[in-house]
């Protein structure tokens, strides 16, 4: 029996932080019913690559879901996606607020009828305040939400987070929050409308980030790969490429200076200790690529592993899918696509002991389960 085994969840959503957010509660047991527009469903199903017309995107965000699509625009159709909410215990949305309410579908037309109703609503900005009403991508949020501007080299241009951190940190956030209302609600047969800003949840996760503002009154620089507050912990230019060291305490310290032959280095005053080592940063890459120059990546790492200093290869996807360690986890499983076709997908990474939380559905073609779903209401 899985943890979210008989927990029903209405997936009213889109694209990325929602969808992310309803396959995590899938793939831990919950019924997650993704009710899609009929002219063409979730807009991600559109995204390449395709894999003989589906599309690999919309595969990753949607196993473990049935689908069932609506025109919520004929009043017959919106009932039926009442009497879905009022079947559920989650209601999961991420559209622009007042959107749900506009169909009769909002927390406030649901929950006299069904008290112990969780609504878990992901938005840009929230459902509240002078912004509420804006739409936003994930890279709309980055930058408003400071990422950008501490994410790049020095003197590069703005640059947005190779992957779509502010996206998924709401849907994880929507994922965690939408758990610890139905406990509450299995307590107290009370419910609650969640609010999931992407905004809030971006500066939630730069905790680091938003602290040194607090504690210094200046806001964060860019700094590349290099880390504020340690050193040497960034990425190294070696003979054949780069590395990534991470030697972040005194004993580390030393032990790379012993790798290097530079054991000077120990009792310089610039590089006494991490925040002297972090002031002259770069003085100190500098000499330490003056050394890893000399020999490859590879060299470094293995030196690196034998003195238990944190390191490793910069890699693309494609090798880090092919880590040794992936392959002993299990993370990457085959996946069937609706048209027949198979592809791969990346599951979930967390065990109950010797529980794995695999594939249990591919993902769904549009309305595919609308017999189904529709015979199972009252």
């Amino acid at each position: 029996m899985l943890p979210l085994q008989g927990v029903r969840v209405i997936e009213f959503c889109e694209v990325a932080s929602g969808p992310f957010c309803g396959m995590l509660l899938a793939d831990f047991g919950a019924d997650v019913i993704k009710v899609e527009k009929s002219d063409g469903g979730d807009a991600l199903r559109q995204w390449p690559p395709l894999n003989h017309g589906d599309s690999e995107n919309f595969a990753s965000l949607n196993r473990n879901k049935r689908s069932i699509a609506l025109d919520l625009k004929d009043p017959a159709q919106r009932d039926i996606a009442r009497r879905l909410c009022l079947s559920a215990d989650v209601v999961l949305e991420n559209y622009r607020p007042g959107a749900m309410a506009r169909n009769g579908l909002g927390y406030a037309d649901l929950s006299p009828e069904k008290p112990s109703l969780v609504m878990a609503s992901i938005s840009a900005y929230g459902q509240e305040g002078p912004r509420a009403n804006e739409g936003g991508f994930d890279v709309v949020i980055q930058a408003v939400g400071g990422i950008m501007s501490v994410t790049g080299e020095a003197d590069s241009d703005p640059v947005k987070c190779g992957v779509p951190v502010s996206d998924f940190s709401a849907g994880l956030y929507a994922a965690f929050a939408i758990v610890t209302a139905l406990r509450h609600a299995e307590a107290t047969g009370q419910g609650a409308h969640l609010d999931i800003p992407m905004l809030g949840t971006t500066l939630a996760i730069a905790a680091l980030q938003t602290s040194e503002y607090f504690g210094t009154g200046k806001s964060p620089r860019k700094l590349g790969s290099a880390h504020p507050r340690n050193a040497p912990y960034q990425a190294f230019r070696a003979q054949d490429g780069f590395f990534v060291l991470a030697a972040g305490n005194d004993k580390l310290w030393r032990s790379v200076c012993e790798m290097v032959a530079l054991p000077e280095l120990v009792g310089d005053s610039r590089f006494i200790d991490t925040t002297s080592r972090c002031t002259n940063q770069a003085a100190l890459k500098h000499l330490l690529e003056s050394v890893f120059r000399m020999r490859t990546s590879a060299h470094w790492i293995e030196q690196c592993a034998m003195r238990g200093i944190p390191c490793g290869p910069i890699n693309d996807y494609a090798t880090a899918l092919a880590d040794s360690q992936v392959a002993a986890t299990e993370l990457v499983q085959d996946l069937d696509l609706p048209n027949g076709a198979r592809t791969k997908t990346v599951v979930s990474p967390l065990r109950f002991g010797e529980t794995q939380f695999g594939v249990r559905r591919r993902p769904p073609a549009l309305d595919e389960h609308r017999t189904e779903i529709l015979s199972e209401l009252p």
